[in-house]
């Protein structure tokens, strides 16, 4: 029997701003075939969590093993470079233009450049641009609009797109769906699923209980800072959750089952 392998790790993971210690021994495991969430109340840590382990802040203490091995990115960007892509909440997209140059904003693909200058192969990039949207299941019929003209769901679905289309390890989403309508948020979680079945890791940090028992394995909970319970999915309820958040029968419910 072939043994799981963790595409994440954290070990005693800790951030102190000053005095407030926002971060405490976090102590996190992933495994590559996963889709985990991330939930607590505002201020729990989830946040500097995501911060540290993308290379958006450096850890105080602790140790962060990425693809089986120790590793400190020193950037977001170096992150993604490795692998990790990051879908935020603002969606960080440039909002005047199309589809193809925002999925190869940062990666465009040139005839030639000649100095500060280039010449961008557009329509090999749109080419590449409908095939992954093609292999997301995302559906844009005019991909050649400026983005700000897009419903809130198709933007998302623009990140998405981005994130998932670069043989991406792990893939982390700030509240995918919390701007959106019903079907909007339907569209958008289809997509996560289909993610599921190509077999890329996704991390979602989100509110949204119901969501969340619908689209991952497993529940990390944080609160003040530290991780508080680890639990999948099919074998605890909502209200165990909220009570690990707002640490109602403690006693009980602070074992992390970790990895």
């Amino acid at each position: 029997m072939n043994k799981r392998k963790i595409i994440l790790k954290t070990v005693g993971l800790t951030k102190h701003y000053g005095g407030v210690k926002a971060l405490v021994n976090a102590d996190f495991s992933m495994f590559r075939d996963e889709h985990i969430a991330i939930v607590g109340d505002n201020g729990a840590g989830k946040s500097t969590f995501v911060r540290n382990i993308t290379g958006v802040e450096q850890p105080t203490s602790g140790t962060i093993f990425f693809d089986e091995k120790i590793i400190r990115f020193r950037s977001p960007t170096d992150a993604r470079d490795h692998g990790i892509e990051t879908v935020y909440q603002n969606l960080a997209l440039a909002d005047d233009l199309d589809v193809p140059a925002n999925i190869f904003l940062g990666r465009e693909i040139e005839y030639f450049r000649f100095g500060p200058l280039s010449w961008l192969n557009k329509s090999v990039m749109r080419q590449r641009s409908l095939e992954l949207l093609e292999k997301t299941g995302i559906k844009i019929s005019n991909i050649g609009q400026p983005v700000i003209s897009m419903s809130g769901g198709q933007r998302q679905c623009v990140a998405i797109s981005r994130a998932a289309g670069w043989d991406s390890k792990l893939i982390i989403m700030d509240e995918p769906t919390a701007a959106l309508g019903i079907q909007e948020t339907t569209k958008v979680e289809n997509i996560i699923r289909g993610l599921k079945d190509r077999g890329i890791p996704v991390i979602i940090v989100s509110h949204n209980l119901r969501q969340v028992f619908d689209l991952v394995d497993r529940i990390v909970v944080f609160r003040q800072g530290k991780i508080v319970g680890v639990v999948d999915t099919k074998e605890v309820s909502g209200n165990d959750v909220v009570a690990m958040i707002t640490g109602v029968d403690k006693g009980v419910h602070d074992q992390a089952n970790h990895v």
